[in-house]
């Protein structure tokens, strides 16, 4: 049976964007897909606000947060630290043997720039990770006062993930002056999992240079090489590349500032919701995200049988809350397609399964 999903990622994916993954297949080093590649350039180079190369990758995000790790990072690197996958990205700097740090904080707490100001005037860093939305807690980090911060210290590249705002709100890469900004495809761009997108600064690609043993699959300069000839290194998901023209259609005509300003509205009824019935946010006031609301348990809902009961009754599938924190909250997601009918429809079920599932004494 098939589920309408309302979890933070893989988000619901369109017909329309279906149907598209479903055109014939092409030869990834065929005249054809070099059309298909470059003719999608511009609009990432718009969406990611940068006049450098969008790569894409066949990998989750993790395959390029890894690999951007195994490109820039010759000294060591400070990974900042403030949810479950903040956390994973310190694991994963260790298991590729890099010199790691970690600048930590309690889940739903934020960032703090003038702490990375503290740590990178050691020295003893020439790489930072930051997650920008921390999905699993629902907190946003403060990006552009973070940026400000690292841009005092020009030998420290920069790795921001951005998979769960990526076109929910501007992130603009240049201006900030990110070295690599990441982002995968099934949160706010409504697709399928299995593909990465990523823009390099040159900053980044001349450190590459000097790094050894960074593999193969995940070459930043094997990336620039064959995007100049409008290819990827290995072999695509050429039905995504597809499904991602698409949705960059669908974006254009619904308007990029239309775009954050629905996602903006959809966010907000969110937490009015919230707040109208006597619950809170779990993130730090004022650092909220944006993409979806992360919602504190008070002990008064069975969060197994609210979700069993959207799956029998609207065949609904919400979220639970993601590691240490599962059940304590659960995620609403606004990012996507979503509508004001769509949220406003999942709110109702939500009040329908809560007063359902409700525990008497």
């Amino acid at each position: 049976m098939s589920f309408r999903l309302y979890i933070p990622g893989p988000v619901e994916v369109s017909e329309e964007t279906l149907q598209a993954m479903a055109s014939p297949m092409i030869g990834h080093r065929s005249p054809e897909f070099v059309d298909l590649y470059q003719s999608i350039q511009p609009d990432l180079q718009k969406l990611f606000y940068t006049e450098d190369p969008v790569f894409i990758s066949t990998s989750s995000a993790w395959g390029v947060m890894e690999g951007a790790l195994r490109n820039v990072v010759q000294k060591a690197v400070l990974n900042c630290m403030s949810g479950a996958f903040s956390d994973k990205w310190f694991d994963v700097s260790k298991r590729c043997g890099k010199n790691a740090r970690a600048l930590s904080y309690e889940w739903g707490v934020a960032v703090k720039p003038e702490d990375i100001r503290r740590e990178l005037e050691s020295g003893d860093f020439d790489t930072i990770t930051l997650i920008h939305n921390e999905t699993s807690t629902g907190t946003m980090n403060p990006l552009e006062e973070i940026m400000a911060v690292l841009r005092e210290f020009p030998d420290v590249i920069s790795i921001v993930d951005c998979v769960s705002s990526f076109t929910v709100l501007p992130i603009e890469k240049d201006r900030l002056g990110i070295d690599v900004l990441l982002t995968g495809s099934q949160k706010a761009l409504a697709l399928p999992p299995g593909m990465a997108l990523l823009s390099i600064s040159e900053r980044a690609l001349e450190r590459a240079s000097k790094v050894p043993d960074r593999g193969y699959y995940f070459d930043f300069h094997e990336f620039k090489k064959n995007h100049d000839k409008g290819m990827t290194p290995s072999t695509p998901v050429i039905s995504h590349i597809f499904a991602l023209k698409q949705q960059l259609a669908v974006i254009n005509q619904e308007g990029v500032e239309a775009r954050y300003t629905r996602h903006r509205l959809l966010n907000s009824l969110v937490r009015d919701w919230v707040r109208d019935r006597g619950l809170s946010l779990f993130p730090e006031a004022g650092y909220e995200s944006v993409s979806l609301s992360c919602v504190s348990n008070d002990g008064s809902l069975d969060i197994p049988s609210i979700n069993n009961y959207l799956r029998e009754n609207f065949n609904a599938q919400m979220d639970q809350g993601y590691g240490k924190i599962k059940g304590k909250t659960f995620r609403i997601n606004n990012m996507g397609n979503e509508t004001e009918a769509s949220i406003r429809e999942y709110l109702g079920f939500l009040d329908q399964a809560i007063e359902a599932t409700k525990v008497t004494a």
